[in-house]
């Protein structure tokens, strides 16, 4: 019988950097509750109380007004219980209580505010900061597969809208329904049910339009940010690809892309400013015929002789009163779903989970010497494309072991494995016997250091960029390693010497400068792990001699792994190891392997072919 075929089985996907699933509004409420209710800030939590009692108070405050304008109308008018009492048929009493309640709302809200500031300001430091934290532990995929420009956006906006969320509905919502309760319930005591209701109504009718047609806007006005976002994205990539739309004289196209971006904003914008004309033009009308009721009824009663004129005034001030926070509700419950959805984008940052994280209880690395084993390595980033293929050698403590091979063969990807921006899919590896999966992060990558191939610099001084190594070194330690790094000249040649900023990514720096510059801030960590990356590849031939020559004098004691694509920068390496396509073809010295007469030295061959010709010309 033949055998039985199945079907492959489909490959799996590569690692998802985003959320599982989006929060909702009530998630992001509860992830934010945290925050203004911290456990162990009991000084806060009073300033929350405090400013929840000052917000009652401006209310009860606010309530009574209308009702000493009315004592205060009736007792000119002669009519109501000021026709009887002669306290209230002199007005200046109501007239200066009427005054007094006024200033007690005022002044019960700007404490309100002034008492929860600390609470507000310290939510959104600490929602800021641990997103912050946050994206920092996330892996290197997430951030190669997310644009910076557009992140930062999603974190500014988030954080801003913590304040505006606080602000509006503890201060707008929860007040505007108080007063909305207090208020149905005097018109019901002092009047009758119809008064009420008719307030009510108007009341609950103008929420629920504003409900229905916010929450369809909501989702115009999300277009709109998204394509706010992709705008803004599109805008700093090609700002920090400044060097390469010139070097293509691409500006036309790039602007063309920005504007293809701005377009779709801008018809997204038209649309979410018609709905909005749309909102307001139904709410003025069900105010409108709210107070229109309200005022006929009261109307109603002053001709039959069973209300006075205080009491419609009374009836007009409350519902001009509501009329002021129900108008700022419109504007107040878009707030809301804006900040709403704005937090939501940025909280929905923290459920992305580690790709690589530390183990519960994970020990610091201990180094005693620094000797490195890749263990039968397996590793792609995308598992459907294997990059690593079974790599097994060792570093030993104190010897430097060079990585060689054509470009895409691998050898980078050895680094950001060392350095545990991924994880192996196959295999281990060992420092000084220990998993670097089973160690703290932290401690692994203090212990490494690293001269990258494509060197990035703040854009700050560039004595910050080489301090940024051991943050806080004395200026004799960073003027050391600036000499080591053939810099310190430079540096000290420029007009504002260690104070010269850089520009973005080291923009005013050529490529041999920025690399020195990664070299010096190497060597001032003083790891006992050195990753030197294409360490030399965009320096001269002169320069590149005294550099190796300073980077031989670092290396010595220290366990060095060396990437090179330039074969004459190792040839004094302890051991060279070939790869190609993943896999290590070669291995040995520099001169065993010339003797061998294989890859290695094909790869040699046609270098010193290059750099004759090079040199002829």
């Amino acid at each position: 019988m033949p055998p039985v075929m199945h079907a492959p089985s489909p490959p799996a996907a590569a690692p998802s950097a985003q959320p599982s699933r989006p929060l909702g509004d009530m998630g992001v409420i509860r992830t934010l509750v945290p925050y203004l209710w911290p456990p162990g800030e009991l000084g806060l939590k009073v300033r929350v109380v405090v400013a929840l009692l000052f917000l009652a108070a401006a209310k009860a405050a606010n309530v009574t007004v209308p009702i000493l304008y009315k004592l205060a109308v009736d007792a000119l008018a002669g009519e109501g219980e000021a026709a009887t009492n002669p306290v209230l048929a002199i007005p200046v009493g109501v007239i200066l209580a009427y005054g007094l309640a006024r200033v007690l709302s005022l002044g019960f809200g700007e404490l309100r505010d002034a008492v929860f500031e600390r609470v507000s300001q310290r939510a959104m430091r600490a929602a800021a900061l641990n997103v912050f934290r946050h994206l920092h532990g996330l892996s290197l995929r997430f951030h190669l597969e997310r644009q910076t420009g557009g992140l930062s956006r999603v974190v500014e906006r988030g954080t801003r809208a913590i304040d505006s969320l606080l602000s509006t509905m503890l201060f707008n919502i929860v007040p505007t329904l108080l007063e909305i309760l207090l208020v149905t319930a005097i018109l019901w005591r002092l009047f009758d049910w119809r008064f009420a209701l008719a307030t009510f109504a108007t009341v609950a009718g103008y929420v629920a339009y504003t409900v229905v047609v916010t929450n369809w806007r909501t989702r115009i006005r999300r277009h709109m940010l998204d394509a706010d976002t992709k705008a803004n994205a599109k805008a700093i990539d090609t700002l920090l690809n400044y060097e390469t739309v010139k070097y293509f004289g691409n500006e036309g196209f790039e602007a063309d892309r920005y504007d293809k971006a701005l377009r779709v904003y801008e018809d997204a914008a038209v649309k979410t400013q018609s709905s909005l004309s749309l909102l307001n033009v139904g709410q003025g009308f069900i105010i409108a015929a709210g107070v229109v009721t309200v005022m006929w009824m009261a109307a109603a009663g002053i001709v039959a002789g069973t209300l006075t004129i205080g009491d419609f005034v009374l009836v007009n001030t409350y519902l001009l009163q509501l009329y002021q926070p129900l108008n700022i509700f419109g504007f107040v419950y878009r707030g809301i779903k804006e900040a709403l959805n704005d937090m939501e984008k940025m909280f929905d940052l923290l459920n992305v989970e580690r790709e690589v994280e530390d183990k519960p209880g994970a020990p610091a690395l201990v180094t005693a010497g620094g000797s490195i084993r890749f263990e039968a390595v397996g590793f792609g980033y995308d598992p459907r494309r294997p990059i690593l293929k079974g790599v097994d050698f060792t570093v030993p403590a104190g010897a430097t072991v060079a990585v060689v091979g054509a470009s895409g063969a691998g050898k980078s990807t050895l680094s950001r494995l060392l350095y545990r921006f991924y994880d192996v899919t196959e295999g281990r590896i060992l420092i000084d016997g220990q998993d670097i999966r089973e160690v703290t992060q932290a401690s692994l990558r203090r212990a490494i250091g690293i001269v990258p191939q494509d060197t990035v610099l703040f854009n700050d001084t560039i004595g910050y960029n080489i301090a940024y190594g051991r943050p806080g070194a004395e200026r004799t330690e960073l003027e050391r390693v600036a000499a080591s790094a053939q810099i310190r000249g430079f540096i000290e040649s420029l007009p504002d010497g260690w104070d010269t900023v850089v520009g973005e990514r080291g923009l005013k720096l050529s490529g041999g400068e920025k690399q020195r510059v990664a070299i010096a801030r190497t060597l001032l960590k003083d790891p006992p792990i050195l990753i030197l990356d294409e360490a030399t590849s965009a320096l001269d031939t002169h320069t590149e001699r005294e550099i190796q020559a300073a980077l031989r004098d670092a290396s010595r004691g220290r366990t060095a792994l060396v990437i090179a694509h330039r074969l004459s920068t190792v040839v004094d390496a302890d051991e060279i190891i070939v790869l190609d396509q993943g896999r290590i073809v070669e291995r040995g010295t520099h001169t065993a392997l010339l003797a061998k007469g294989g890859a290695y030295a094909a790869l040699w061959t046609k270098q010193q072919q290059a750099a004759e010709r090079i040199h002829l010309t």
